[in-house]
């Protein structure tokens, strides 16, 4: 179950630290509130499977999904472009948090 909510809290980092980008210093009220609303989730996510995961793999984990998919998304829209470059590192960061979940 820990691994479940690490995952979903990893995609809600994601979401926060995207709806962060929008709120063009907290001026904008529907992205501030769900940078929030988001925010709270993930980090109350990421600490209850810090009650079973050690804290080092938690955490990466939990930071490699959210980079990836705030990367993954703003490539998706076209705020960032797609290179061969970000996609074979980005597939590194996917390499290491499927080796940590192997490893644990």
């Amino acid at each position: 179950m820990a691994w479940i909510v690490l995952v979903v809290s990893g995609v809600l980092e994601a979401v926060w630290a995207t709806a962060l980008g929008k709120t063009e210093g907290f001026s904008k009220w529907p992205p501030t509130v769900l940078f929030l609303v988001a925010l709270v989730a993930s980090m109350g996510g990421l600490a209850y499977a810090m009650r079973d995961l050690p804290v080092g793999t938690a955490y990466s984990v939990w930071v490699g999904i959210g980079a990836v998919l705030t990367v993954v998304y703003a490539m998706a829209t076209g705020e960032e472009p797609v290179t061969i470059g970000k996609l074979v590192f980005l597939t590194m960061i996917v390499s290491g948090v499927v080796g940590l979940k192997l490893a644990h």
